[in-house]
Order: structure tokens, then C-alpha cells, then sequence
């Protein structure tokens, strides 16, 4: 077969040999994809080599500790407001804003730094730098360890509260529930609900 024929378009030949070509260079992209991939089960992402889920396990972390703090008030809230005349049976929801957390003792150093810079033209002129700098106080233990110094823990702060309660229903009692969430949480009246549970068949 001449050279022209086997070049030809309209030659089956030459749309094998297209088509040849085209599968040897994806194979080629193909093989070439996997080099410098770190092996399975290394634990590390492809940008810096931090091990993998490790923001995840520190967030689950802080989440676990609100968890923790929302179910412990809403047990607590829970046994006392079931102690309420008429209120009967009490399930109760806390949402936190934030969880509890310490306030360290912080010491503060305030300073200003002039200087004077003068340009080839003979003018000048100040430039006033801030050197203050804040620190956290650092306290020495009997044992030798070195702990900040707490100046005080806030307690948690809560989003809302959501109460179910059988004996809701009577305006007295819902008013009396309502009473006793604002005080015991110390949260604004707007984040509070109380609401009636709804009866079994038969009670």
C-alpha cells in the first residue's frame, strides 16, 4: 500500500492507527497519575502532611464537651422542675451558645517608640511605633510545673431551653415552670419554651 493510501482519511487503517495512538497516550497519563501519592492508610492529606481528621477529632472534641455540659442542665433542670406542684411528667432541651470555659490572667505592658528619619532633602519626620505587649501570667506550682493563672471560669452560656411538660397545659403551672427555668439558668424570658405534652390515649 503506498504511503498516501495509508494516510488517507477516508482508510480504515488510518483510523485504527489514530486510534491506537489515542489509547497509548491515556494509558500513559494514566500510569503516570499515581506517583507521589502517599500509600493507603498513611493518615496524612495531600497538602501538608497533617494527619488526616485531625481538625475533625479536635472539633468533635469541643463539641463533645458541650454535648456533655447541654445533657448534664437538662438532667438537672429536668429533676427540678418535675418537684413543681402539678407538673407532672417533664422532658426537658438545653441548647448552649458556648460551653464552659477559663478567662487567664493577662499582663499588660504599654510603650511608645519614636524615631526620626531624615531624607536626602534635609526634611525629617517621626515615626511612632506601639512596643506595648500582652502576656499570660505564668504561675509556678509546688511541684515545679508551670500552669496559667485562672482569674475566673465563666460558666456556660445558654442559646435556649425547651420544655415539655404534662401539666403545661394549666396557665398556672406553665407560668410556674416558665418561673423556674429564668431563674435557675439566668437566661432572657425569649429563650425559653414551654410547651404542653401530649396525653396517651387512656391517662
Amino acid at each position: 500500500m503506498a504511503k498516501g493510501e495509508l494516510f488517507n482519511p477516508r482508510n480504515k487503517k488510518f483510523w485504527f492507527l489514530v486510534g491506537a495512538a489515542l489509547l497509548g497516550v491515556v494509558l500513559m497519563l494514566l500510569g503516570g497519575s499515581g506517583h507521589g501519592e502517599p500509600p493507603a492508610g498513611s493518615g496524612k492529606d495531600a497538602a501538608g502532611g497533617v494527619p488526616a481528621g485531625r481538625e475533625v477529632q479536635l472539633s468533635e472534641k469541643a463539641d463533645s464537651v458541650m454535648t456533655r455540659e447541654e445533657k448534664e442542665l437538662a438532667a438537672q433542670l429536668r429533676r427540678m422542675l418535675g418537684q413543681i406542684s402539678g407538673a407532672g411528667r417533664v422532658e426537658v432541651t438545653v441548647q448552649l451558645a458556648s460551653s464552659t470555659h477559663n478567662e487567664y490572667a493577662i499582663n499588660t505592658t504599654t510603650g511608645l517608640k519614636t524615631t526620626e528619619e531624615k531624607d536626602q532633602s534635609g526634611g525629617s519626620r517621626q515615626i511612632t511605633e506601639n512596643t506595648g505587649s500582652r502576656t499570660v501570667v505564668i504561675a509556678r506550682s509546688g511541684q515545679g510545673l508551670e500552669e496559667p493563672v485562672v482569674e475566673r471560669e465563666v460558666a456556660p452560656e445558654v442559646a435556649g431551653v425547651l420544655v415539655v411538660a404534662e401539666g403545661a397545659s394549666v396557665p398556672w403551672v406553665k407560668a410556674s415552670l416558665f418561673q423556674a427555668i429564668q431563674v435557675a439558668l439566668g437566661v432572657e424570658p425569649h429563650r425559653i419554651i414551654v410547651l404542653p405534652m401530649q396525653r396517651s390515649e387512656g391517662s
